[in-house]
């Protein structure tokens, strides 16, 4: 893979891995509010999900990416000023929002 830094704005990176991704995706998440926005749109599709599961409310699963990539969204536009990385790598980007959360619960980054 290209070093980020060395990669020209307008050219797609490519990745092998998902954890050949992730250093560009915690990159991409440098802003504390942004980060904590995202781990709030997480946190908030858990309890959505399990409210839907527990009261058999299938109605409110509509509202699981609008939670999700609502908040994350916010962060991106207007805390970090750039595009979510979700654009581009959906099934990557999906994935970075779940082990970020965890590596902020277990303190491995900053919460």
């Amino acid at each position: 893979m290209s070093n980020p830094a060395q990669t020209a704005p307008d050219k797609e990176m490519t990745f092998s891995s998902f954890a050949e991704f992730y250093p560009y995706y915690l990159s991409e998440h440098a802003n504390d509010t942004s980060r904590r926005l995202h781990y709030a749109g997480s946190l908030l599709v858990l309890a959505i999900l399990a409210y839907a599961l527990l009261t058999q409310s299938w109605g409110w699963l509509i509202a699981l990416p609008l939670a999700g990539y609502g908040f994350a969204w916010v962060g991106h536009f207007f805390f970090e000023k750039n595009k979510p990385a979700t654009f581009k790598y959906p099934l990557y980007s999906f994935m970075g929002d779940w082990v970020m959360l965890k590596d902020a619960l277990t303190g491995r980054i900053r919460f």
